[in-house]
């Protein structure tokens, strides 16, 4: 039986590559990866039998080793353990879904150990995409997009080798602000941002999107994925979340993949390299569907598009500052210590005050990161 490994096996991507697999029956569970969510992760341990886990948070892995020492199964913790439970040999693929930029380092040595990769950690390719992609070509390893977005382009994209791409027309939802004015939106709270009107996601990508940082983000990572240049990549809002983005080509024709809001689909088509077994679930009834819309984004409310385009066609560490401020913001909105309109802010603020600086390692990737948290701290402009 095929085995795989599940970095953030806890989150919501991984809960659902977990269904995929529970439905299917084909496929085993290698090792499992959460943050510090023993409860659940005991479950999963129980339910697929790895053979390795690890919890990043020590004390929490220390918990679960007593909690599973009835099953023959390895507990690790921190780094160390990411890196091994992605980079044992007993895996020929790894689900990178752990959110925030830990996730870099695990994926890169699965890539070195030769696994193909399903990837869901925006991290990895939107600050180290100039050390993943050459890497992955070295190693001859396939990156199979999760994101619903990517994994559309994807498909889109089979059968096209050698036609020429004119544009990337990257879909977005609008997320729970969508119309919203700049007024409207200084009176939103958590609660409101985590109401998305079609997908059920993790808080972090939620928040993302009723900012657009996500759609901001997803650019970057379609640079990245399909070595398309900025200036051919569109974002375009559908409404609706049937159309999970389209390829124009050259020939003026458009590819759009379809479908219901459901995560399981490119999921299932990352772990099958591109199969499709039957999976269960409402199909899309066109019958039911009174129309579909699309519109321009309003990058006048939401400013954090823009900057996005701007990070990533500067590149070097500035992606990083980016995502690094963004990931900060977010927290402290959530913990009710920054307003919503001040996320954008924060990133802002932070791409002008920290330095910049030309694409390196992986250790001044970090130091970018480190930077730009340090100095939004140092600027007091959270509670």
């Amino acid at each position: 039986m095929r085995k795989i490994s599940i970095l953030g096996s806890t989150g919501s991507i991984g809960t659902q590559t977990l269904a995929v697999i529970r439905e299917h029956g084909d496929i085993g569970v290698r090792s499992l990866a959460a943050l510090k969510n023993i409860d659940l992760l005991e479950d999963q341990i129980r339910a697929f039998r790895p053979d390795l886990v690890c919890v990043y948070e020590e004390n929490a892995a220390k918990d679960l080793k007593m909690r599973v020492a009835d099953l023959p199964v390895r507990v690790l913790s921190g780094m160390e353990g990411l890196v091994e439970c992605a980079s044992e040999p007993g895996s020929g693929l790894v689900v990178g879904a752990v959110v925030g930029m830990i996730g870099i380092r695990p994926v890169m040595d699965a890539i070195r150990a030769g696994k193909d990769i399903a990837i869901a950690n925006k991290e990895t390719l939107v600050t180290a995409g100039h050390l993943i992609m050459p890497l992955a070509k070295e190693k001859g390893v396939c990156l199979l997009p999760v994101d619903s977005e990517h994994s559309a382009i994807f498909q889109c994209l089979h059968g096209e080798e050698g036609n020429a791409v004119r544009r990337i027309l990257l879909t977005a939802s609008g997320g729970p602000f969508r119309g919203y004015t700049k007024e409207m939106l200084a009176r939103v709270g958590p609660e409101d941002a985590l109401k998305h009107p079609n997908w059920t996601m993790g808080a972090k990508i939620t928040v993302d999107s009723s900012t657009l940082v996500n759609k901001g983000l997803e650019v970057m990572e379609a640079h990245w994925l399909f070595g398309c240049p900025y200036e051919k990549i569109e974002v375009v809002v559908q409404p609706q979340s049937v159309i999970h983005s389209m390829v124009e080509f050259e020939d003026g024709a458009v590819k759009a993949q379809l479908g219901t809001p459901d995560m399981r689909i490119p999921i299932q088509y990352a772990l099958y390299h591109g199969l499709r077994p039957a999976l269960s679930g409402p199909a899309l009834d066109f019958g039911m569907i009174s129309a579909l819309t699309f519109e321009k984004p309003d990058t006048a409310v939401f400013e954090a598009l823009p900057m996005a385009y701007e990070a990533g066609q500067k590149g070097g560490n500035a992606p990083t500052v980016f995502n690094a401020a963004n990931e900060w913001a977010v927290r402290k909105f959530l913990e009710r210590k920054l307003p919503w309109a001040r996320i954008t802010e924060s990133i802002r603020m932070a791409m002008a005050a920290v330095p910049y600086t030309a694409a390196g390692d992986l250790s001044e990737i970090l130091d970018a990161e480190r930077a730009a948290c340090e100095y939004l701290e140092g600027a007091g402009i959270a509670k």
